[in-house]
C-alpha cells in the first residue's frame, strides 16, 4: 500500500477530490479521517505511562513507533486498492511522523481556495445553519457570533478552522515540505478539471486516468450533523464552478493614504506553485479586516 495524504484548507474541495479520486479503480480515497488523532493522543500519552518510562529509552521509542506505524497499517488493512489517500487537515503538521512510520517521504494534496471565497463559505454555512439551529461553536460563544466580524475572527484565529489551517500549510512550506505538496485550487479544479487532474497523476507518478466529471459519485460519507453545519461535505454530481460571487461582493475599503486596495485573484492555470499561492493569500489574510462584506438579497 502507497499512502498519501490530502490536507489543505477546509471549504476547498478536499471532498470532491476524494470522489473524483475514488473513481480509479487503483486509489481508495477517506472521509475526513481520525486516525492521525489516534496516532497523536497515543505518541503523546505513551511517555506518560510508568511502564514505558521505566524501559529503556532506545527500546521504548523503538518500540513506540512499531505500534504507531501498525496502528496506520491497520487502519486500511481491509482496503484492497493499492494507493489510499488518507484526508485530514492536522497530516501537514505532523509530516515527520508519517515519514517515521512510513519509511519514506509522503505526498500531500493541498486543496486551497482564495481565502475570501473560503470565508464566505463559512458565512453561508453559518446563516443556513442558523435558520433553524445553532452550531457546538455558537453556543460556546453567544455573544461573540453576533457580529460578522467576530466570526471571521474566530475562524481565522490560530485554534480557527481557517486560520490554523493556512498556518499549517505556510508551516508545512517552512520546514522544508514544499516538493511533497501539490495544490489543488478549487477554482482551477472546477473549471479545468481535466487539466487539474493531469496535474495530479504526473505529482504522484501514477498512469493517467480518465475521469468521468459529469457523475461523479459520492462514496465518502459523513454524518455532518457532528460538525454543526448542514451539508458541509455534500458535493454535486457533476463538476463545475460555483456561483458564489452572484450572491457575494467583496470590495476592499477605501485607505485614507493609499486609496482602495485591489486584491487580484490569481489566473486559472492548473500550475500553482505553493509559494506563489501563499504569496497570493498572504496579504488577504494579514487585511480581511478591510474588505467590506455585502451580501445581495
Amino acid at each position: 500500500m502507497t499512502l498519501h495524504f490530502v490536507s489543505g484548507l477546509p471549504r476547498a474541495g478536499s471532498t470532491l477530490l476524494c470522489n473524483i479520486l475514488a473513481q480509479n479503480p487503483r486509489f481508495h480515497a477517506t472521509a475526513t479521517s481520525g486516525i492521525l488523532e489516534m496516532l497523536f493522543q497515543v505518541r503523546n500519552g505513551w511517555d506518560k505511562v510508568v511502564e514505558f518510562r521505566a524501559m529503556d529509552d532506545r527500546q521504548s521509542k523503538a518500540t513506540k513507533q512499531r505500534v504507531l506505524a501498525a496502528m496506520l497499517t491497520a487502519y486500511f488493512a481491509d482496503v484492497d486498492r493499492p494507493v489510499v489517500f488518507d484526508k485530514s487537515r492536522g497530516w501537514l503538521a505532523h509530516l515527520e511522523m508519517a515519514e517515521a512510520l512510513l519509511g519514506y517521504r509522503p505526498k500531500v494534496l493541498v486543496p486551497v481556495r482564495d481565502l475570501r471565497d473560503v470565508l464566505a463559505s463559512f458565512e453561508r454555512l453559518w446563516r443556513q445553519t442558523a435558520a433553524m439551529g445553532q452550531t457546538a461553536d455558537e453556543a460556546a460563544n453567544y455573544q461573540g457570533y453576533q457580529l460578522l466580524e467576530n466570526r471571521l475572527d474566530m475562524w481565522t484565529g490560530n485554534n480557527g478552522p481557517v486560520g490554523m489551517a493556512y498556518n499549517r500549510i505556510k508551516d508545512a512550506l517552512d520546514r522544508g515540505w514544499g516538493a511533497q505538496m501539490h495544490f489543488v485550487r478549487y477554482d482551477v479544479l472546477t473549471a479545468k478539471p481535466a487539466e487539474t487532474m493531469a496535474g495530479v497523476y504526473r505529482f504522484l507518478g501514477e498512469p493517467a486516468f480518465s475521469h468521468d466529471f459529469e457523475h461523479v459519485e459520492q462514496v465518502t460519507s459523513e454524518d455532518d450533523r457532528v460538525y454543526g453545519f448542514d451539508g458541509l461535505h455534500t458535493i454535486r454530481a457533476q463538476v463545475r464552478p460555483q456561483t458564489l460571487h452572484r450572491n457575494w461582493r467583496f470590495q476592499s475599503l477605501p485607505n485614507p493614504l493609499s486609496g482602495p486596495v485591489e486584491f487580484h485573484r490569481m489566473p486559472l492555470n492548473h500550475h500553482c506553485s505553493p509559494k506563489l499561492w501563499l504569496g497570493s493569500q498572504a496579504l488577504l489574510f494579514q487585511q480581511y479586516h478591510s474588505w467590506q462584506w455585502v451580501l445581495d438579497r
